[in-house]
């Protein structure tokens, strides 16, 4: 079995994996708010464990292993999300730390009971995939917001850069995963947008917020 931290590390290479081909030191270092010297002696202790690799100016790359290590992380930390917001009633603002620290717990009879509980939902509150018990991913065609056309309807299917601040304004805005928005006007000047919900008035977003939401044609 690895430590909580071990399994931190793991998970935030992964994390930034999604995002670009290798994970280096420094962005390892800054998503676990740690120093980078703490981080390379982890990486090289993961690396002789077998569950990734590390190369000098390259950057870490994870193994068949760590990545299946990763995914179920993932998996555990998705639906402990799910529980607390469907089953127990918190904000989707309330729960990352909460599942932070759920997602440790190693009982794979525990998650497995877990999930067929909440009906193997397929996506978090904030949209994100929840992979399955072998690993699978289910896989969806989605945009930036920001990458809207005027006169384009769209569906809110995610929310990326989950900060509870960010989720709060979503929530004052009235903005869910299921919301359908048409895209009334967007503005050269500051690339913010007006949109209009389904029901309900229109509404600016900045081209900040609108990068964070990942849509999907309605």
């Amino acid at each position: 079995m690895l430590t909580r931290s071990e399994e931190d590390h793991i998970k935030a290479v992964y994390a930034l994996l999604q995002e670009d081909d290798s994970a280096f030191t420094k962005d390892i270092a800054e998503r676990l708010h740690t120093k980078a010297s703490s981080v390379s002696d982890m990486l090289k202790k993961l690396a002789d464990k077998g569950h990734l690799k590390h190369e000098p100016y390259y950057g870490v790359k994870l193994t068949a292993k760590g990545h299946a290590l990763a995914l179920q992380l993932v998996r555990k930390h998705r639906l402990w999300e799910t529980f607390l917001v469907e089953r127990l009633g918190f904000g989707w603002d309330e729960v990352h730390e909460v599942a932070e620290q759920m997602e440790h717990v190693a009982s794979e009879k525990l998650i497995d009971k877990l999930d067929n509980y909440l009906g193997h939902p397929s996506f978090d509150p904030h949209g994100d995939p929840i992979p399955d018990r072998h690993g699978r991913i289910r896989a969806r065609r989605t945009k930036r917001l920001s990458a809207c056309q005027q006169g384009d309807t769209v569906r809110i299917a995610a929310v990326s850069g989950t900060t509870d601040g960010l989720l709060r304004l979503l929530d004052a805005k009235g903005l869910r995963i299921g919301t359908v928005l048409n895209v009334q006007e967007v503005h050269a000047f500051d690339g913010s947008m007006d949109v209009k919900p389904k029901s309900g008035s229109a509404f600016s977003l900045s081209k900040d917020v609108s990068h964070h939401l990942q849509v999907e044609n309605a």
